[in-house]
């Protein structure tokens, strides 16, 4: 089968995806909508995956854009003769192959298309509804973006859910190659944030909590990667709090070097206002980290309070500082377990080897 992955950029879930496509026997070609406006993946594309060229995918993406785009990938089409294109987010990669008439269709939804750019306004929930309309199944990677489709008028029954999952064996329980001794900390509290620097995660809700909960716990200190359009507000909150000594800014880290950090750490931390199933939290259950989550519909089909973890209110600065002062006062030997639970739930719902088999038995029931 000829398959024509279109996504919006590529970042490590593309790499993912398209790496365990180019093991499956088709032929696979990879389209991107834009590049940038940050770099997010720096590994090449699998040796077996074709990249298609075309008038897209050298700059963000503008909506001015979408006529001559359009034409473009009219052309693509027209070359390739694609048996199935795979294609999301919802509202501006899949609305391309919506716009021809192309079918099979199978969007995939990123989790945020669904959840939160859906009920930006009229339009927007228009243009979802018109997308999903002309889609012959839809992939989710939980219920809760399941559910949302659903409200949307999407047929349940050609919905396939699987969480996109980790690497498990990448991602494990294990010796952290001494950088909590390399900063000194290793008889703090670590907590980890991953999360990108955008206000849809929370992160202005981490770090007011954080400065709060470390003035009355000395041992918290929280290890701080990625970056985004918040870094200065999030200097600024820890400059002010007198606390930057006790937080550290390590950028973007590769796939490669990342399950050191979790292993680093004593806690993983997400304050996101919206998610699907947050490839950073299986990430952290697999590496057997207990987790503190805002209390959303996706975290909660992870976690279970007091097992892998904690929930607290979504935006809650003062629940989420409790918190973390419980979390850094538990008992070892209950962290313990709940580090067992959490690495326990990872292999039970989180293996992606496992949960991919799923996007491969739907493309064989549409494909033509």
């Amino acid at each position: 089968m000829r398959i024509l992955y279109f996504s919006l950029d590529y970042t490590p879930h593309d790499h993912r995806f398209l790496t365990a496509l180019a093991k499956s026997g088709h032929e696979i070609h990879y389209l991107r909508l834009q590049r940038g406006p940050r770099q997010t993946e720096d590994r090449p594309l699998p040796a077996s995956v074709h990249q298609v060229i075309w008038a897209g995918g050298r700059a963000p993406f503008r909506w001015r854009q979408v006529p001559r785009l359009l034409a473009d990938f009219r052309r693509v089409l027209r070359t390739l003769k694609p048996d199935l294109v795979h294609a999301g987010p919802i509202q501006t990669v899949a609305l391309f192959p919506a716009l021809v008439g192309f079918h099979p269709l199978v969007s995939m939804s990123w989790g945020y298309d669904l959840q939160r750019d859906a009920e930006r306004n009229a339009f927007y929930r228009g243009l979802t509804r018109w997308v999903l309309r002309r889609s012959d199944a839809l992939v989710a990677d939980c219920q809760a973006v399941a559910r949302k489709a659903q409200a949307l008028g999407f047929p349940a029954q050609r919905i396939t859910v699987f969480p996109w999952g980790v690497d498990l064996q990448h991602f494990s329980p294990g010796p952290d190659d001494g950088l909590r001794a390399r900063l000194g900390w290793e008889d703090a509290f670590v907590v980890l944030h991953n999360r990108s620097w955008e206000p849809i995660y929370g992160v202005d809700v981490m770090a007011r909590a954080f400065v709060r909960a470390a003035r009355q716990e000395p041992r918290l200190r929280l290890m701080l990667l990625g970056g985004g359009s918040l870094a200065p507000l999030l200097h600024q909150v820890f400059q002010e709090a007198h606390l930057l000594e006790r937080v550290h800014f390590f950028g973007q880290v590769s796939q490669r070097h990342l399950p050191r950090y979790y292993r680093a750490a004593d806690l993983y931390l997400s304050a996101s206002h919206s998610d699907g199933s947050s490839v950073s939290l299986m990430e952290a259950l697999a590496s057997g980290l207990p987790v503190l989550v805002s209390d959303i519909p996706s975290n909660r089909e992870w976690v279970t309070p007091d097992q892998q973890g904690w929930l607290f209110p979504d935006g809650d600065v003062d629940a989420l500082a409790a918190a973390l002062i419980k979390a850094a006062q538990t008992p070892p030997a209950t962290r313990q377990r709940m580090a067992q639970a959490a690495r326990a739930r990872a292999e039970a719902k989180a293996d992606w080897a496992q949960n991919f088999r799923s996007l491969l038995h739907l493309y064989a029931q549409v494909a033509p």
